[in-house]
């Protein structure tokens, strides 16, 4: 049968460019479609969010030859502090005692995304864009694919279509893949805040009652804000002026980076954990945020997105290797089944951190105090702790060591 690629990426954000980037040599035609423009995605609120890269993730954006273009606009997080507004339990960890540079990462999402797109711009793959999925048919040997491009109808085969097009996923529409969501009643507020007192690399995870406060550098004297509130206190927030804002941050946070002063603009997001039943449908497999959206703490979500990429580049190589099919359903299964352990750990680690820490039930409250107090004096636990931040706890896929 005659196709007009190999695969189809749909999704020209992280996740697509990433693995279009990890495929680019293999031999195969591949074509990427992405719905927004180029100005659209530069202008997008989403781009000021704040990525916590964990070194495991740096190590694959290595391998992928998209780290030194980038590395000089994000800033190393060298020490983590983890507190319990309220209570005394604190705990530390630190990249010197773990014996690596650093424990991870933080870039915007915009500086990123943007870094990665230029990259596959320099590649032979072709990118559709803007142009939008608006069918999908499989049959035993192509998957069948209307675009909409600038008006145009256009229709291709292809042997493997990868759904990697974020939250809002058309692909995992088109196939009908129900969701599981869990609605957290809360909503992150992110900003960038100017401090008086220097953060010495230093990122803050503060649990409160209504959710998580991360404080993370971005540059010498700015950090980011990942701020959760219930609905109710974020809408009041959000429309409240610089000064009472400020005010109940301050109250929350602490001095411990001394004054603090707004300098980019409130944005509020709501949050839910959503996981999809299953990652493939006929010759499509869905990866990254079409398949997971997770809560921001512990700033797993684009972590595990990564690995999704890397895991199904790994496997693909290998089947291309051996001339065997990209698209079987029977290799499509397998990379589902490889992924759903790291899925279920990291799904329920945040999903638990959040339920545990976002409470004022003074006897879980004590007890999650003291834990942090007995963890931050047990050298072997914290190093373990430490290891799970840096994405270094599992094993890392070959195509993160080849080079």
């Amino acid at each position: 049968m005659q196709y007009d690629y190999d695969i189809l990426i749909v999704g020209g954000g992280l996740a697509g460019n990433s693995l279009a980037l990890a495929l680019k040599d293999a031999g195969l035609r591949i074509a990427l479609v992405e719905a927004s423009s180029k100005e659209q995605r530069q202008h997008s609120p989403a781009g000021d969010r704040a990525l916590a890269l964990s070194a495991g993730t740096i190590k694959l954006l290595q391998a992928l030859g998209a780290w030194e273009g980038i590395k000089d606009q994000a800033t190393a997080i060298e020490n983590i502090h983890i507190s319990d507004q309220g209570h005394f339990g604190k705990a530390r960890l630190s990249a010197k005692k773990e014996q690596v540079d650093a424990l991870g990462y933080v870039i915007s999402a915009r500086n990123i995304e943007a870094h990665l797109a230029g990259l596959v711009e320099q590649t032979a793959i072709k990118q559709i864009c803007p142009g939008r999925v608006i069918g999908l048919i499989s049959d035993r040997d192509a998957v069948h694919v209307s675009l909409k491009v600038n008006d145009q109808a256009i229709s291709l085969s292809v042997r493997l279509v990868i759904g990697a097009d974020g939250g809002q996923s058309s692909v995992r529409r088109l196939l009908e893949i129900p969701q599981q969501v869990t609605e957290y009643g809360q909503t992150a507020l992110i900003t960038t805040v100017k401090t008086t007192l220097p953060h010495n690399n230093t990122a803050f995870e503060r649990f409160t009652e209504s959710g998580p406060l991360a404080v993370l550098p971005v540059n010498a004297e700015e950090c980011s804000i990942v701020w959760t509130r219930d609905q109710e206190d974020a809408a009041d927030l959000m429309s409240s002026s610089e000064a009472v804002f400020l005010e109940q941050l301050q109250q929350c946070f602490g001095y411990a980076l001394g004054a603090l002063s707004l300098s980019a603009p409130r944005r509020a997001f709501p949050l839910s954990l959503v996981r999809a039943d299953s990652m493939v449908s006929g010759r499509t497999v869905i990866i990254g945020n079409a398949v997971h959206q997770l809560h921001p703490v512990a700033g797993q979500g684009f972590n595990l997105g990564i690995r999704d990429v890397v895991q199904l580049a790994e496997m693909l190589l290998e089947q291309q290797q051996k001339k065997a099919d990209i698209g079987g359903a029977d290799f499509l299964q397998r990379y589902a089944e490889t992924r759903e352990k790291d899925h279920d750990l990291t799904i329920n680690f945040t999903d638990g951190l959040v339920k545990i820490f976002s409470t004022d039930w003074l006897p879980l409250a004590a007890a999650r105090s003291i834990s942090l107090a007995v963890l931050d004096h047990m050298p072997v636990a914290k190093s373990l702790l430490a290891k799970h931040a840096m994405g270094l706890a599992g094993r890392l896929p070959r195509i993160g060591r080849r080079r």
